[in-house]
């Protein structure tokens, strides 16, 4: 039950197959992966297999190795908080202890909501259900304000929803009502194990659901949310208290930051705030509070018994599209290293990932900085003005490779009770991390924490602190390898590091500072040459078909600006090699995009993914590139040809 309301420009990565180049004049992503394509299978735990899914299996696979000679003594370690971590694992794998429990260490938990005699007692004892983890239609963090990145403010966020999106919510919708009906006969069974009557069950689903279709309409959809700093609407405290005549949020906001001296709370979607009256109140009490049950059982559950995990995953494996539970051992890996993520991170990074690495591709995210910024300089669509203030914001980049320095201090307060039960443990972990949370208000703003773990196959870009991250999983082969060509790594990794160097240039990063303030340093018409671009970014992807339905062109424009940015720089670094090979530069470029994934992912994501899907990553965004043309002599007529007057390139 992990609290984390980072919100960051996350890049989705992915190994070597075979190539076949004289395919790609007609498709270079079936070129490159296309025989692989055909016998790939995805693993039935697994909702996709590929290049990312292939890396991210392997680190599964050695570190639970690992670990289990920890747990059985062949291994042993002088690290307290790794101890710690495997004091966890050891309790999260002790399924025969946890048979034994049944549903007991969650009773507690549960009963605290059925106690709930009205919207006043549960008013009054919300602050203490907060930082004990329970839902709440009216979500508040403590962010970094984005206007002022140097001071942390109050945010009040919008309840998530037992649908992935409020469209799913739509009568036309052709998924919700088979999802919706897993999530019932999931719910019940879950009810049923909890040792609920089957007649209070099914009523308390039914009003759960009925609350969770009221949060909706009032909700924005993906593409909405996509503009993400349209999420910066300030209130004072008062003019937010006035959202409810049935609650006192200004008290409940007070109580739980610890402080009197509140001035203002942002307010990312003020719709649905406007509408908190009707969303909450005496008459919608008992539908809120079947909402919670639902919501709290699910979550639970996973700490419980074995047939109450695999229970409580069945609707999360209708969305993915993964035809099987993991296996126990692997789901207690897994819940285990999530709770401790950055002990985890720093024990790979230490044995798996050498300083030559992390040198070598600092070396690399310098240079396409150097790039960046020649680039910027030679911009001829920029004012002098604007271009000055974008080259100031590459020089003050923040760059974090491979893992922190040290362990972020809130880890060291995870000590486990070896007495007590998994669940229990966790709730006590929840309370010090939303402890910790709330109460760092009035504190300075802590820029060295890094969202993601070392052992992560990912990356990121955090606009408010104008850092790009690089965990030390995603640089290995195929995207980065000191065994690979240059051109192959620039191809791979280069193109990594531009597009998160480019999400500081994107619709959305575009409109932060070089401190990571939101602020406009735009001229009017370079503006306006700018949206002009980006639009006919969202031009170039909007309907395109995939199996899975038609892309949604302003939904994933961002990460496509990001892409083409990335893709660019990065080619434009692997020409300064005098060995360059440019084949070699998009070949691998495609062959990072390599993903096999179950229909129902793909759906998924079409829906709400800011991410293009995998095949048109790899495609379209050579299509806009001279090089890409004269390296394959692409003519009009083949299938990558993209006339010049419909190609993008923005930066």
């Amino acid at each position: 039950m992990r609290y984390n309301s980072l919100k960051l420009r996350k890049v989705i990565f992915v190994t070597q197959y075979p190539v076949n180049t004289a395919q790609i004049k007609d498709d270079l992503y079936l070129a490159v992966n296309g025989a692989w394509l055909k016998t790939a299978k995805i693993p039935a735990d697994k909702p996709a297999t590929g290049g990312f899914f292939d890396l991210a299996d392997n680190i599964e696979k050695t570190l639970m190795a690992d670990f289990e000679d920890f747990l059985n003594g062949k291994t042993h370690t002088d690290d307290p908080y790794l101890r710690e971590f495997l004091k966890y694992y050891r309790l999260a794998s002790d399924f025969d202890q946890r048979e034994k429990l049944g549903f007991k260490p969650a009773k507690p938990f549960l009963k605290r909501i059925e106690d709930l005699k009205n919207l006043a007692d549960w008013e009054e004892k919300l602050p203490s259900l907060t930082l004990a983890g329970y839902p709440s239609p009216v979500p508040l963090s403590v962010e970094a304000d984005m206007k002022n990145t140097k001071a942390y403010a109050l945010y009040a966020d919008v309840a998530s929803l037992i649908l992935p999106d409020k469209t799913y919510y739509t009568k036309d919708n052709p998924q919700a009502p088979a999802l919706l009906a897993i999530f019932q006969k999931m719910m019940a069974k879950l009810f049923q194990l909890a040792g609920y009557d089957d007649d209070f069950a099914s009523q308390t689903i039914a009003q759960a659901l009925e609350f969770d279709r009221s949060l909706a309409p009032h909700q924005k959809d993906s593409t909405e949310r996509a503009d993400y700093t349209k999420q910066y609407n300030p209130y004072s405290l008062a003019d937010f208290a006035s959202f409810s005549s049935h609650l006192d949020l200004a008290a409940y906001a007070k109580t739980l930051v610890k402080t009197d001296d509140l001035d203002k709370v942002i307010v990312t979607e003020p719709n649905y705030y406007q509408a908190l009256d009707e969303i909450l109140n005496e008459d919608t009490f008992p539908q809120f509070k079947s909402w919670l049950l639902v919501r709290s059982l699910r979550a639970v559950a996973y700490y419980l018994t074995n047939e109450a995990r695999i229970v409580a995953g069945q609707y999360q494996r209708a969305l993915s599209g993964s035809k099987e539970a993991m296996k126990a051992q692997k789901a207690a890996y897994y819940l285990a290293a999530d709770q401790f993520d950055q002990v985890v991170g720093l024990y790979y990074a230490h044995k798996y990932f050498g300083p030559e690495a992390k040198a070598d591709v600092h070396r690399m995210v310098e240079q396409m900085i150097s790039i960046y910024q020649k680039r910027l300089k030679a911009n001829t669509w920029l004012s002098q003005a604007t271009k000055d203030k974008a080259v100031l914001k590459l020089s003050t980049l923040g760059i974090n490779v491979g893992y922190p320095d040290e362990l972020h201090y809130l880890y060291k307060k995870f000590v486990v009770d070896e007495n007590q039960d998994l669940l229990t443990n966790d709730l006590n972990f929840t309370k010090i991390t939303l402890s910790d949370h709330y109460g760092r208000l009035k504190k300075e703003v802590d820029r060295t924490r890094w969202a993601m773990p070392a052992h992560m196959v990912n990356a990121y870009y955090n606009p408010s602190f104008n850092v790009i991250v690089f965990p030390a999983a995603i640089l290995q082969a195929p995207f980065y390898s000191l065994k690979q060509k240059a051109s192959e790594n620039f191809g791979g990794i280069g193109a990594v590091i531009a597009h998160e160097i480019s999400h500081a240039f994107d619709n959305n990063g575009a409109k932060f500072d070089e401190f990571g303030n939101l602020k406009n340093w735009w001229t009017d018409s370079d503006l306006k040459a700018f949206e002009d671009l980006a639009q006919a970014m969202i031009s170039q992807f909007d309907g395109l078909e995939t199996e899975a339905g038609k892309v949604n062109g302003r939904l994933v424009v961002s990460e496509n600006i990001a892409d083409a940015g990335g893709l660019s720089c990065a080619l434009e670094a692997a020409k300064e090699d005098p060995q360059a090979d440019i084949s070699a530069f998009f070949i691998n470029w495609a062959r990072i995009w390599g993903v096999k994934a179950s229909l129902e992912r793909q759906k998924l994501l079409l829906a709400i993914d800011v991410h293009a899907p995998h095949v048109l990553r790899a495609n379209m965004q050579p299509k806009n590139l001279a090089d890409f043309y004269t390296t394959f002599n692409i003519q009009p007529g083949d299938k990558m040809w993209l006339a010049p007057a419909d190609r993008v390139n923005i930066w």
